[in-house]
């Protein structure tokens, strides 16, 4: 692993982003691993797939990040809403059709709540 300063050619540069790339892959297939057991535990308790207060809670939480590490926070909600809107739909596909309601107020299992 180099900083970006220490890059000295293109060759660098695209091998570390190369492999950054790979970093994300696989941190988004161990986010849908928690995906698919929320998917379980929201089918064990009754809850819906989309919780329209954890979706906000969720964006807001990476619009903060996007700010503190010098990304642009509208930017990084565009990316992070497809991705909820991905999760979403993978939990319904394990949920069936009656997740397809936003349950928000009777959500009384916050605890179980993931995005």
């Amino acid at each position: 692993m180099r900083a970006p300063n220490d890059c000295a050619t293109m060759t660098e540069l695209r091998a570390e982003i190369d492999r950054l790339d790979a970093d994300l892959v696989r941190l988004l297939s161990e986010r849908a691993a928690y995906i698919d057991r929320a998917a379980r535990i929201k089918a064990g308790v009754d809850l819906p797939a989309r919780i329209g207060s954890r979706v906000e809670e969720v964006v807001a939480n990476v619009r903060g990040h996007a700010m503190t590490h010098g990304l642009p926070p509208d930017l990084v909600e565009k990316l992070w809403r497809r991705l909820i809107d991905w999760s979403i739909a993978r939990e319904e596909s394990h949920l069936g059709p009656d997740s397809l309601r936003d349950d928000s107020l009777r959500a009384d299992n916050n605890d179980t709540e993931t995005t």
